[in-house]
């Protein structure tokens, strides 16, 4: 091969390969650019989350969307620099994401239900909570589904978008709860002596709260008792305790008092029939 044809070679070898060399070296800038982007943003985003008092899980869902939103970018920008045109694939990338958004609606109401709950925080672990139908207590609340415990430990996993489209009775929510207990006494008792019993019981708990007050009024003239309505209030973690304990302390409280607690009665009279003569 003479000198000629190897210098025509080189000619027309050299643009081509410095051409498509820095094509590939911009490529590969631009993904690495877009990986130093895509982690620093990551953070920033994570940061301002954290500060603003964001979920965890939706925490972590926002900065990998962050990072993969840069990073395609980065990979379509990359392709440009080759011709690619990035038109048509966007195009591509958009259909193929209808499809898999309209195959997993369901998943994706759930999620968005999800990040819902996340934001607005109508419910949080530790609420006591009665959704679709269970009384029990939030142990978590993750993207697609949250989790409860009821009171027999039994643990049920409510989708999202069910628990959102639903009421949501929220139990102690305010912090604070009343407690409703019904305490019955005999007709012949002194009502005004019975109400002064049970708000003495209430006021020695440790756990009946002060404000707002106890109360005790005459709630029902019953067949067989006139009943009174026992209000103490409590935080919510301590209903149960404090419905138990003042349930019991009124009891023995009246038989102290010398309170009758009646119980249904019913008078019975015989009467003989006499024999025809």
């Amino acid at each position: 091969m003479d000198q000629d044809k190897i210098t025509q070679i080189i000619d027309t070898v050299i643009p081509v390969v410095t051409n498509y060399g820095m094509r590939v070296i911009g490529a590969l800038l631009i993904l690495i650019i877009g990986r130093i982007i895509s982690g620093l943003l990551g953070r920033l985003v994570d940061r301002a989350l954290g500060r603003a008092n964001v979920d965890v899980s939706l925490r972590g869902f926002l900065v990998a969307l962050t990072k993969i939103a840069i990073l395609a970018f980065a990979v379509v920008a990359s392709l440009a620099k080759f011709g690619v045109e990035t038109t048509s694939f966007v195009a591509v990338l958009g259909a193929a994401g209808f499809a898999i958004g309209f195959a997993l609606q369901g998943s994706l109401g759930n999620f968005a239900a999800g990040v819902m709950i996340l934001v607005f925080k109508p419910i949080k672990v530790g609420d006591l909570v009665e959704v679709a139908g269970y009384l029990g207590v939030v142990q978590s609340i993750d993207l697609f589904v949250t989790v409860v415990n009821t009171p027999d430990n039994q643990r049920v996993i409510v989708p999202n978008g069910k628990l959102t489209s639903d009421v949501i009775n929220n139990v102690n929510g305010n912090g604070t709860r009343r407690v409703d207990m019904i305490a019955g006494i005999s007709y012949a008792d002194d009502i005004e002596k019975a109400k002064a019993v049970c708000l003495e019981v209430m006021s020695r708990h440790e756990k009946v709260l002060s404000d707002p007050a106890p109360y005790v009024g005459v709630n029902e003239m019953a067949d067989s008792s006139v009943n009174l309505a026992v209000r103490p209030w409590c935080q919510g973690d301590d209903y149960w305790t404090v419905f138990f304990d003042i349930n019991q302390g009124i009891k023995e409280a009246f038989d102290a008092a010398g309170i009758s607690i009646p119980f249904p009665q019913r008078d019975v009279r015989v009467f003989e029939e006499k024999a025809a003569t």
